[in-house]
Order: C-alpha cells, then structure tokens, then sequence
C-alpha cells in the first residue's frame, strides 16, 4: 500500500508502542532519535579525541561541539538538527544510517572543521559506539530500577518474614514456607541481576578500529606514537570503557550485555508469574496495588503489571539468542548482515528490560498480602502439608506401611481429621501433637533465610535505589 495512503502517519510514529505496553513511558532512552543523538555525539567525541592528542587545533572541536549540540561527557548530542526519517530514507542504499549522516553534519560545521569529521573512521566505529553510549544510559535506568524493586523486595520480605503459607511444588501444597521467604528468593534473583548487568555496564566498549581495525587510518594521520592514544581519548570522551583492541568482529560487548539484560528481565518476569498465579481468584493470596480492569467484566481487577513483565520476560530469551548467532556469524572484518541484525535486537531488548523493570519495581511496591487467603489456604489439605515432617518423625516408630495408610485415611477423611488419627496411635503417646503438627513449627530456615537475603541486599538495595552507576572521569 503507498505511503500516502495514511497521510498523517509518519515512518517516525510507526511504533509508538500500541503493541508493547510494556515498554510505554520507559523508552525514551532507545527511540531512533535517541539512536541519532548517540550518533552524533560519537562523531563529535571523535573530534574532540584528535583535539585532546594535541593532533586537531582545540577551536576546531570547540566549533564542531557547538555546531552539533554537545552536551557533555557521556551525554548525546542535542539540537543537531539532523531529521531522523530523511536520515533513514538516506541510510537503505549504503545499508547503515552513518553513511548520509557524515554528509549531513559537514553541511552543519564551520567550513574550517569539515574535514575533521569523521576522519579516519569507519561506519561501524561510530554506530557500534552510539549503540554502546545508548546502552549504557538505557542499562542505567535498568539498574535502578533492579535497586528499587530490591529496597522494596526486602522491606516485604521483612514485613511477612513469619507469615506461614504453602509452598508449592509442581503446582501442588508441599510444605509449609513464607511469604516472606518467597520474596526473599525473588530478591536473591533481582540483587543478582542487578550487580551482573552493572559489571555488564562498565565494561562497555567504545569501538575504534577505522577501515579493518587496523587503525591504519589514525597512524597516518596522527603518527604511531599519538594514534594508540586515540581509542581511549575517544572512549572518555563518550563515557565507556576504552577498547583494548578493535572488536569489530568480537561481539562480547554485545553477548555480554544481551546475556546481562536478558537476566534482568527473567528476575521480575519470575516475579510476575508468582504473582500473577497467586492473584487468581481461587488462590486470592496476593493483590496487586493497581489492577488492571476488563473491557467486559467490570468486577475484575487483573494483574496488568504482572501481565505486562510477563510479556517482556517471554520475549527476551529469544533476543538474546539472536545476538549470539549474530555473534557467530560476524565474519571476515566486517559481517555481512549478522553485524546489522543486532542493532535492532539490542535496541529491543534494552526496551523491553526498561519496561519490565519500571514496572516490577511499581508492581513490589504496591504488593499486598491476603493474610486470611494465605491463611486458609495453609488448611486445604487438612493438615497434610505437614506430611513430610510426620514421616520423619513417625516413620521409624509405626513404620513405612502404616504411615501410608494413616496418610490416606487422613486424606479420606476416614476417621476422623490428622490430630485424632496421630493421637490414636499408641505410638505417640509422648510426642506433643499439636506442635507436631503446626505448620509454623516447621518451615525450617525460613527465617534466617529471608534475614540473609535482606541483609545481603540491604547495602546495595537501599543506598542505591534510584541513583546510578558512575561515568568515568573525563580527565585527558
């Protein structure tokens, strides 16, 4: 169908998010006009480092700075003026968006600092090293959000450290746990995940190779005592990691970070499970604070940020799969298409680990318990869930055969109900049945479980919630 069939659409608002709801008001970090002002300040950042080695005159990168919109050390570019749709209409026939952006911010510079712009790069150095500024800010975001689902995990877990519930086990009552316990376990995953995508963040590369990651191009220009330098210069300057070598061809950057991402999403997407199956009104154990309502059955109240992270947490797996066969075809010194089947993979992931993690941290802090559900469901198999501990305890006093059939006749209800079956047998004459008996008086380690997790995220969770990992200094 032409494109002016839709006369008020745009390419720009082709995804605003109708479909992933998850990611609404989470993504500004990842949108394409983000993409172009990471562009952009690698372009700059590229400048700035031949000024910084003493190779371009200082005015020069002032001028193209001021030209571009350069906002600082690790920020994007703003104010370039660069149309992000005429840039992709631009960017089909070389296959990547670099190519016409070049041409388009020479036209933007003062005449004298036109052939400092891009000079000696390659496509691939500038949109690997946008792709890294953007992920870096994204992943952030992601991290703190991972801090406050943390604070707000162990405040839980604290708060119903002794509210005994039934564990279950292949979707049946095993043995009795906690609420808090189980918040507890969901807090060891987040803390987790967490450290491992902030160690992910600052080992993140920017990439300077020029036109097969020899940086020939920059020996020339520079001499060989001055070119190694540049690399890192050009690294400070964009605030990532600077590269040990080209990796033009060696995705760890990429993997490492997909891998990193993908474990932040399955944290909250574990979460979001949990809760959405003890929201179910049969369970009733757990509410969300904002449900969500139904189109047709007013009397719902759906747990939509469980559904929400769910959708992410059942989506990212396959991403991060995608970078790795990516990473596997990255051929010769540049691939032939495996290397531009990442961008939209990593821009998506990103997304979906913004959303997913905005909305665990809300959907935690908003978490309520059913006590009397928790409670009542503790009964339903009339004292069996204790089960486990009677053939401990009774096993090597009635033996295998007989505990099998006081098991069944109590699940029967033949007899009469666990406590009169157990205080029948002659057996038990000296055991305190109740005790025996109360699911409270066996849920183990529960406790100290859910004091390690808290305290083993408490440093790190309550400190950091909201705030975010620090840029390198931009010292020369």
């Amino acid at each position: 169908m032409p494109s002016d069939a839709f006369p008020d659409e745009s390419p720009s608002a082709l995804d605003v998010g109708l479909l992933a709801p998850v990611a609404v008001g989470h993504d500004a970090e990842v949108t394409d006009a983000a993409v172009l002002d990471a562009l952009v300040a690698a372009e700059v950042a590229l400048v700035r480092a031949y000024a910084d080695v003493g190779t371009a005159p200082r005015a020069v990168a002032d001028a193209v700075e001021s030209a571009l919109g350069w906002r600082g050390v690790g920020e994007p570019c703003r104010g370039h003026g660069v149309d992000p749709v005429a840039l992709a209409g631009t960017s089909v026939s070389g296959g990547n968006p670099v190519i016409p952006l070049v041409a388009t911010l020479k036209e933007r510079v003062p005449a004298e600092a036109r052939a400092w712009v891009h000079r000696g790069a390659t496509s691939q150095d500038i949109l690997d090293s946008a792709l890294m500024l953007m992920a870096f800010r994204a992943a952030r975001a992601v991290v703190a959000d991972l801090r406050a689902t943390e604070a707000a995990l162990a405040a839980f877990a604290e708060e119903h450290r002794g509210t005994v519930a039934a564990a279950r086990t292949l979707t049946q009552h095993a043995v009795p746990t906690t609420v808090g316990l189980r918040a507890a376990t969901w807090l060891r995953a987040v803390h987790r995940s967490a450290d491992r995508l902030e160690a992910a963040i600052d080992r993140l590369p920017a990439q300077l190779g020029g036109a097969g990651g020899t940086l020939a191009s920059f020996v020339e220009i520079a001499g060989p005592d001055v070119a190694p330098r540049m690399p890192e210069r050009f690294a400070a300057s964009l605030g990532l990691a600077a590269p040990e070598a080209p990796w033009h061809t060696t995705r760890w950057p990429v993997t490492e970070l997909g891998d990193a991402l993908v474990a932040a999403i399955d944290a909250p997407g574990v979460i979001a499970a949990d809760v959405a199956t003890l929201s179910r009104t049969e369970i009733g154990e757990l509410a969300e604070g904002l449900g969500g309502g139904s189109s047709a059955m007013p009397q719902k109240q759906n747990p939509a940020g469980a559904v929400l992270i769910r959708s992410a947490a059942l989506r990212a797996p396959q991403l991060g799969a995608t970078l790795h066969v990516a990473a596997a075809g990255a051929v010769d010194e540049r691939p032939d298409g495996a290397w531009h089947a990442e961008w939209p993979t990593l821009r998506e992931l990103l997304r979906l680990a913004l959303g997913a993690t905005a909305h665990a941290a809300r959907l935690v802090e908003g978490l309520s318990v059913d006590r009397d559900a928790v409670a009542r469901n503790l009964t339903l198999t009339r004292g069996l869930i204790v089960a486990e501990r009677l053939s401990l305890v009774l096993g090597p006093r009635i033996g295998r055969d007989r505990l099998a059939a006081l098991i069944a006749a109590a699940r029967g209800g033949d007899g009469g109900d666990l406590a009169t079956l157990v205080r029948a047998l002659p057996e038990a004459a000296d055991l305190d049945v109740d005790a025996l008996l109360d699911p409270a008086k066996y849920t183990g380690l529960a406790a100290r479980l859910v004091d390690d997790a808290v305290a083993g995220a408490g440093d790190v969770a309550r400190p950091h919630a909201g705030a975010q990992p620090a840029r390198p200094e931009d010292t020369p």
